[in-house]
């Protein structure tokens, strides 16, 4: 595998973020051996980060790399001498190769699979978003464009179902915990009904992007209309120090917290004990925690971005809504209200679609790409949701 996912190598062992670590020790049931070139650096890991619960993945450790401006460009491009030495290594001995785009470690792993003949499975997964509105980095839309083409002999999996993408582009579900975590998660969501206060969380990056702080505003509005309504903000980012002061200021820190970066399990005792899942980002291709929420019984409000919409339809589950809108997002919250049989049945729902987000069926789904790719074929069965 070739991904940019960062690690730090501490006291003797490889920690990278903490979500790919767990899919990727999942995956390592399937294989003798899976090797992950990647970043990685000496440092101690921070919160969002864990070591590989799998004994047989060896991480093949390549320079860290990228960033804005002119002198960090230049970086990229003098790492790739490295980079290919060990990208070309690793191929000779491998039976078959995963890529993650976008990134450039992805993309030049993207331009050796055109140029070699082996391995011949090949899975290459895009995990922003396929179908973006706004403004991308001009290398996000050359890997999209080369991702389209068949030159790479690939499975190329992506968020979403889009019209007018070639056979090999097939819609993937990306996993997000076990089945017996999500049982012990649907036990917690299967005892919730929606009564006050009415409790949301915001989990990810406090940031613009994100929408932490249009999160903030919505429930300022629900409270303005009345709604007993709470928000805890799990994470950490450049706007936590502004939306805390907001919040101070406008005194109700008791009713919107701030809990910066916490174990995931944490957030998933959060999400037992929410009603919905608030997150009004404009960038996504999907959003894990949406599937983790879910599997909680939380209900996501969600921006209307990437394959949101898509999923969530399919799943039964919450609303898609344009990020920008915090009025319209106040206002789907408060329909809710006026309907609790509503938030129920979609809560309900949501628990019982979460199985499509369990590692094990992801594996499934994963063995599936690699065993057809054995016969020759360049794609995968259809996603059954």
């Amino acid at each position: 595998m070739v991904s940019h996912t960062p690690h730090y190598v501490w006291e003797g062992e490889p920690w990278g973020w903490g979500a790919t670590v767990r899919e990727l020790s999942a995956l390592a049931g399937i294989c003798d051996e899976l090797v992950h070139v990647a970043p990685a650096a000496a440092g101690k890991p921070d919160g969002g980060m864990a070591r590989y619960e799998a004994a047989n993945v060896r991480l093949r450790g390549v320079r860290p790399s990228g960033g804005r401006g002119f002198l960090s460009k230049a970086a990229v491009l003098a790492a790739w001498g490295e980079y290919l030495r060990v990208i070309r290594r690793e191929l000779k001995g491998a039976d078959a190769v995963h890529v993650r785009c976008p990134c450039n470690i992805g993309l030049l792993a993207v331009l050796v699979l055109m140029l070699v003949k082996k391995p011949e499975r090949r899975w290459i997964k895009y995990a922003g978003n396929w179908r973006p509105e706004g403004k991308e980095p001009w290398s996000y839309r050359l890997q999209r464009w080369l991702l389209r083409k068949p030159w790479h002999r690939a499975v190329v999996t992506v968020n979403g179902e889009w019209p007018g993408d070639p056979p090999h582009v097939r819609a993937f579900l990306n996993p997000s915990f076990t089945r017996a975590e999500l049982e012990e998660a649907r036990a917690a969501g299967r005892a919730k009904s929606l009564s006050a206060p009415v409790r949301l969380v915001f989990a990810g990056r406090v940031e613009e992007a994100k929408g932490a702080g249009r999160a903030v505003e919505i429930v300022m509005r629900l409270r303005e209309a009345g709604v007993d309504a709470e928000l805890f903000v799990a994470g950490d980012g450049p706007l936590r120090q502004a939306l805390e002061r907001r919040v101070k200021e406008a005194g109700l820190e008791a009713k919107i917290r701030f809990g910066g970066w916490m174990p995931r399990k944490a957030v998933g005792r959060l999400f037992g004990g929410a009603h919905f899942c608030l997150l009004p980002s404009r960038t996504e291709g999907w959003a894990k925690v949406l599937g983790e929420a879910m599997a909680w019984g939380a209900v996501p409000v969600a921006g209307a971005v990437g394959s949101i919409p898509q999923i969530l339809g399919r799943c039964g589950c919450g609303v898609a809504l344009a990020p920008a809108g915090v009025e319209g997002f106040a206002e789907a919250i408060l329909e809710y209200l006026r309907a609790p049989e509503r938030w129920k049945r979609e809560s309900e729902a949501g628990m019982a679609a979460a199985e499509w987000f369990t590692y094990e069926a992801h594996v499934e789904r994963v063995g599936a790409v690699f065993g057809i790719l054995g016969h020759g074929l360049c794609r995968c069965g259809d996603e059954e949701l």
